[in-house]
C-alpha cells in the first residue's frame, strides 16, 4: 500500500466508524478538516491521486453530511462538511502559483481571458452584493478553472491522469448508481430527512418510488451531471466491471429524470459515434443495445414506468410541461434586462450565494436562475462577459483541433463530446459552473494536455533516432 493511498483509506475509514458510532457531531467537525489535509498531502506527493480524491468528495461528501445530520438526530441548514470538496478543490491554485510562466505561453492566453472576465464581477460583485456572497460565488466560478489548469501543467503524466480520472468515473458510477437505486425503491431516513428539511420539492417526494434520484449528491441535477460523465467516459474505460457499472449508472440516470442531461449524453454519444473509428463506432452501438437491452425492461415496469412515462410526455407534449412554460416566461421576461446590463450584477447575484447578502438566509430575487445563456451576461456584465467567453471559446476550439488530430485515443473523443455537449447544454443551466464546469473544463484540459503530451512523446522518440 502506497504513502498516497493511506491516508484516504484512513479518512473514509474513520468517516464510517463515526457514522457507525452516531458521532455526528464529531463528524461534522472532523471531516472537513482531515479532508482538506488529505488534499494538501495528495497535491504534494501525488497530484494525479489527488484528481480522483477531489472527484470523490464532490461525489460523497453530501451523503456524508445527511448522514452526520442523522446521526445528530435533526437536519441542519448549513453543515462544514459542504466546504470539503470545495475547499480540496481549490487547493489546485497551487498549481496557478507554481506555473504561473505557462500563463505567458500561447496556451495559457485563454486562461488568463477567462480568470479576467472572472475578476472582473468579482470587484461588481464586492460592492453590489457584499464580500460573503461574491467571495462565495467566485470559488464556484474558478474552481473548474484552476483544476483544469492543475490537469494541463501535469502532461508529462498525461497517461496516469486519464487513467485515475476513467477509473474515478466508472467506480463513482457504480457506486452512486447502486445507491440511487436503494434511494429510489428504499428511501433512506437520512436521506428523507435532508428532502424534507431543506424543503426540496423539485426532487418528488420523500417516499419509495417518488423521488428523483440524487444518490450521494445533493440534487438531481448535479447527480446527472455526474452520470451523464461516467456514462461518456465507460466508451474509454477497459476494465470489465464498467457494464456492470454502467447498468447501474444508466437505470439510476435515467431515475434523475433530468431531461437536460438526457439530451446533453444523447448529443455526446453522436459526437462521439461521428468522431469514432468504424471499429469504436461498431463497440459503441454494440455497447448502446446491450445496455438498452438490459435497462429498458426495467425502465417499464410497474411504477418506474410510471414516472418515467409521466417525464417523456412531457418532451413530446410541451404546452403541459409547467417547466418549460416556466422557462419560456422567463427567456421572454427578463432576456432584455440580461442584456442590456452593461456593467453587470456582478458575482454573488445569483445562485445560492444570494443567501448569504439576504438578511434573513434564504435565496435571494435570483437565487433560482434557469439560463446559463442569460446567467453570464447578467453577472458578468459585457466586459466580463466578452473576457471570459472569448476564453473558453478558444480553449475549445483548441481542443477540437487537437482532437482531431488523435483520433485513436479514445479518452480525447469522450473528453470532446462532453465538451460540446455541455456547452451547448447553457440554454438550460449555467453549465460552466459547479459539476457541469468541473466536467467541461476537466475535458478540455485534459484534450490539451493529451495534445501536449503527443507533441513532447514524438519529440523525445525523434531525438533517441538521432542519438542513435
Amino acid at each position: 500500500m502506497g504513502r498516497d493511498t493511506l491516508p484516504v483509506i484512513a479518512l473514509w475509514a474513520f468517516t464510517a466508524l463515526l457514522i457507525l458510532a452516531h458521532q455526528g457531531t464529531v463528524l461534522t467537525l472532523a471531516f472537513p478538516v482531515l479532508a482538506i489535509a488529505v488534499g494538501f498531502w495528495l497535491y504534494f506527493v501525488n497530484p494525479v491521486r489527488y484528481i480522483g480524491f477531489m472527484w470523490w468528495l464532490w461525489f460523497l461528501s453530501p451523503e456524508v453530511r445527511r448522514l452526520a445530520d442523522f446521526g445528530k438526530g435533526g437536519f441542519t441548514p448549513t453543515s462544514l462538511i459542504q466546504v470539503a470538496p470545495l475547499a480540496v478543490t481549490m487547493i489546485s491554485g497551487l498549481s496557478l502559483l507554481r506555473y504561473y510562466p505557462v500563463l505567458a505561453q500561447r496556451r495559457g492566453l485563454p486562461i488568463v481571458l477567462t480568470l479576467l472576465g472572472i475578476g472582473y464581477a468579482f470587484v461588481v460583485g464586492v460592492v453590489a452584493s457584499g464580500p460573503a456572497a461574491a467571495v462565495y460565488d467566485l470559488a464556484n466560478w474558478i474552481y473548474p478553472i484552476l483544476i483544469g489548469f492543475h490537469i494541463m501543467v501535469l502532461t508529462r503524466q498525461y497517461p496516469e491522469c486519464r487513467e485515475t480520472i476513467v477509473n474515478t468515473f466508472i467506480y463513482g458510477m457504480l457506486v452512486m448508481g447502486a445507491y440511487g437505486l436503494v434511494q429510489f425503491f428504499i428511501m433512506p431516513p437520512w436521506d428523507a430527512m435532508w428532502m424534507i428539511g431543506s424543503d426540496m420539492n423539485s426532487q418528488g417526494d420523500p417516499v419509495p418510488l417518488g423521488v428523483r434520484v440524487f444518490s450521494t449528491m445533493n440534487s438531481s441535477g448535479p447527480f446527472a451531471f455526474a452520470m451523464m460523465g461516467a456514462m461518456v467516459l465507460v466508451m474509454a474505460a477497459k476494465h470489465r466491471v464498467r457494464w456492470v457499472a454502467a447498468a447501474f449508472g444508466f437505470f439510476s440516470f435515467a431515475l434523475s429524470l433530468v431531461r437536460s442531461t438526457w439530451g446533453g449524453w444523447a448529443l455526446a454519444m453522436v459526437i462521439q459515434l461521428a468522431k469514432s473509428s468504424n471499429k469504436v463506432r461498431i463497440r459503441i452501438i454494440v455497447s448502446a443495445l446491450v445496455l438498452a437491452g438490459v435497462c429498458v425492461p426495467l425502465l417499464t415496469f410497474g411504477p418506474v414506468a410510471e414516472r418515467m412515462q409521466q417525464r417523456l410526455n412531457t418532451l413530446v407534449n410541451l404546452k403541459d410541461d409547467q417547466s418549460y412554460a416556466a422557462r419560456n416566461q422567463f427567456y421572454a421576461e427578463f432576456a432584455k434586462k440580461a442584456f442590456t446590463d452593461v456593467t453587470g450584477e456582478g458575482l454573488g447575484a445569483t445562485g445560492a450565494s444570494t443567501k448569504l447578502s439576504s438578511s434573513n438566509g434564504q435565496l435571494g430575487q435570483y437565487g433560482s436562475f434557469d439560463s446559463g445563456v442569460m446567467n453570464i451576461p447578467f453577472v458578468l456584465g459585457w466586459p466580463g462577459t466578452l473576457m471570459y467567453l472569448s476564453g473558453v471559446l478558444w480553449l475549445i476550439v483548441r481542443a477540437v483541433r487537437i482532437s482531431l488530430r488523435m483520433p485513436e485515443d479514445r479518452y480525447v473523443c469522450a473528453c470532446l463530446s462532453l465538451t460540446v455537449s455541455i456547452f451547448a447544454m447553457l440554454v438550460f443551466t449555467n453549465s460552466l459552473v459547479g459539476t457541469g464546469g468541473l466536467l467541461l473544463f476537466s475535458s478540455v484540459f485534459s484534450i490539451l494536455s493529451a495534445g501536449h503530451w503527443s507533441k513532447l512523446t514524438r519529440l523525445q522518440a525523434r531525438n533517441m533516432e538521432v542519438s542513435d
